[in-house]
């Protein structure tokens, strides 16, 4: 995009225009980590990897559900990057001589812990947000993925292939 571009938006749907099958799936994009928590506990990447999965399986199902979709998948990404950090760092000192829990450690892996936490409960707000058929907007994700769903050149790009608009569910 040129400094200067104007970008065109598609219409944001009403609640009330939301059909029922896409409140369920915009839900299921944060629901489904909660799943792949509570399976992969240890292997804090297959949280990624089912977002993703999730992502190209639901991506024609209507610029709702992709921005709750996306939103997820860029929120777990980074998620992921701090989770893999810190069990690299804790496998690190248990299994090396040289590698210690010094204060930086702790700090570390606590901040971790919160923001799990608070990832989690925004999560869960965000699912029955659009389980109701509305938006919340993540920090930082929340206009990236707006940008990516509802700009009239992002759709177009999920989009090539169709003839007419993806069927609506």
């Amino acid at each position: 995009m040129e400094e200067g571009e104007r970008v065109e938006y598609l219409q944001v749907p009403q609640p009330d225009e939301i059909s029922e099958k896409e409140r369920d799936d915009a839900m299921g994009s944060y629901l489904m980590m909660f799943v792949s928590w509570i399976v992969a506990a240890p292997l804090p990447i297959i949280n990624l990897i089912a977002a993703v999965i999730y992502y190209y399986v639901n991506k024609d199902r209507g610029n709702f559900v992709v921005f709750h979709m996306l939103q997820s998948l860029w929120s777990q990404l980074m998620t992921t990057v701090f989770n893999v950090t810190m069990w690299v760092w804790v496998a690190m000192i248990f299994f090396s001589d040289g590698v210690e829990a010094d204060v930086f450690f702790w700090s570390a892996l606590a901040f971790t812990i919160l923001f799990n936490i608070l990832y989690f409960m925004i999560s869960l707000l965000a699912a029955f947000r659009a389980k109701k058929g509305r938006f919340f907007y993540f920090l930082f994700f929340g206009r990236l993925a707006f940008h990516q769903a509802y700009s009239v050149k992002g759709h177009e790009k999920r989009n090539r292939g169709f003839r007419n608009e993806p069927p609506n569910y």
